[in-house]
């Protein structure tokens, strides 16, 4: 078994598509910065770093839930790392129950988080996060080769082998949470931080009618999550109230277009280019638009000319112009947009 899972281990590479900017990131502090008029900017916790793993959307929609908390007077920080760890798992035991023929991944979509943190439960960041680097792609393959491996072992055995890479790999999980002289468990302490359909999921595309639910055809939609349709002009208006009412946005979205630079800190369409329901459907059925990265939008700014951005926070660490943080062109939102996360009952939106 360890040959075989050697040979895995070094036999495939896997590129993150959601963290290919991050290599180009070493001269970053050179570049030139582009002075931003904040609008509205929303208080965060630090900017993290995702590493190598494809984790965006569990670290977006964290951040996305500790500003919301934040906005309000709480004071909260959450584990990726322990998000990650549950779906790992999870798909282990699947893969082991039903020979399911699927490498494990840690791609997926925002939604994704609140399903496995209202399944798992949650654990404070400082109870539980990473104190070493750990390449989720090669734990990923590790999992494959105890998951895939012939069985010589009943399923409790291999799960109790799964777990012990586990907890080598990202730490020993901690029974319970401590939190402000209180103590949950990991199920209370998530129902703590975000209520059962807290958040909605929204999109616009033609493709399926306005004022309905459907799971978007993407290959990271693994849940299969539905999110409501809506026009273009009012998805973009329920961003802007969102954020000037003081909640975040959980943003997924296309960031493989050239315009889109964390080095420089920015994404921009090219002059001339049209932002509307038609180009936008266009670009989406072509794969010009594509499912690449997901950040939470927690600001408005304008630049010099008066253009308006979003600000978003980012999780490839703070080695850009803005500390890590983003600013994305309205327009460059309006076209590449792939989903968004708002909370369910904000101000100014009706089901």
């Amino acid at each position: 078994m360890r040959k075989l899972c050697l040979v895995c281990v070094v036999s495939i590479v896997i590129l993150s598509s959601c963290g290919r900017e991050r290599d180009k990131i070493a001269q970053s502090k050179t570049e030139s910065k582009i002075v931003f008029r904040d609008e509205v900017r929303l208080k965060t916790t630090p900017v993290k770093n995702q590493g190598s793993s494809s984790l965006c959307w569990v670290y977006a929609m964290l951040a996305t839930i500790e500003t919301e908390h934040l906005m309000l007077g709480d004071s909260v920080n959450l584990s990726a790392d322990y998000i990650a760890r549950c779906f790992i798992s999870e798909q282990a035991a699947r893969r082991l129950l039903s020979n399911n023929e699927s490498n494990t991944t840690t791609r997926g979509m925002a939604g994704m988080a609140i399903d496995l943190l209202e399944t798992n439960g949650l654990h404070h960041y400082d109870a539980y996060h990473l104190k070493q680097t750990v390449d989720y792609g090669v734990l990923c393959r590790k999992i494959d080769c105890i998951t895939t491996a012939p069985a010589r072992n009943n399923f409790n055995q291999r799960m109790d082998a799964v777990n012990e890479l586990l907890d080598k790999s990202i730490g020993f999980l901690p029974r319970k949470v401590f939190f402000r002289s209180a103590i949950y468990t990991p199920y209370e302490f998530a129902r703590s931080v975000c209520r059962k359909d807290e958040y909605l999921g929204l999109t616009s595309f033609t493709h399926h009618p306005f004022g309905e639910r459907f799971a978007i055809e993407l290959p990271d939609n693994y849940f299969h999550n539905t999110f409501l349709n809506i026009p273009l002009d009012s998805m973009m208006m329920i961003v802007e109230n969102s954020l000037r009412a003081g909640h975040p946005v959980c943003w997924e979205g296309d960031v493989s277009e050239p315009g889109f630079s964390f080095a420089k800190g920015i994404a921009i369409l090219p002059k001339g280019t049209k932002c509307n329901q038609t180009t936008r459907q266009k670009a989406f059925e072509n794969k010009s638009t594509t499912d690449d990265h997901c950040m939470s939008i927690i600001g408005l700014a304008r630049d010099a000319n008066g253009t308006k951005y979003f600000i978003c926070k980012n999780s490839w660490g703070e080695s850009n112009p803005y500390g890590g943080f983003m600013y994305l062109s309205h327009d460059y939102v309006k076209l590449k947009t792939i989903a968004l996360y708002v909370q369910s009952n904000q101000i100014g939106f009706r089901m």
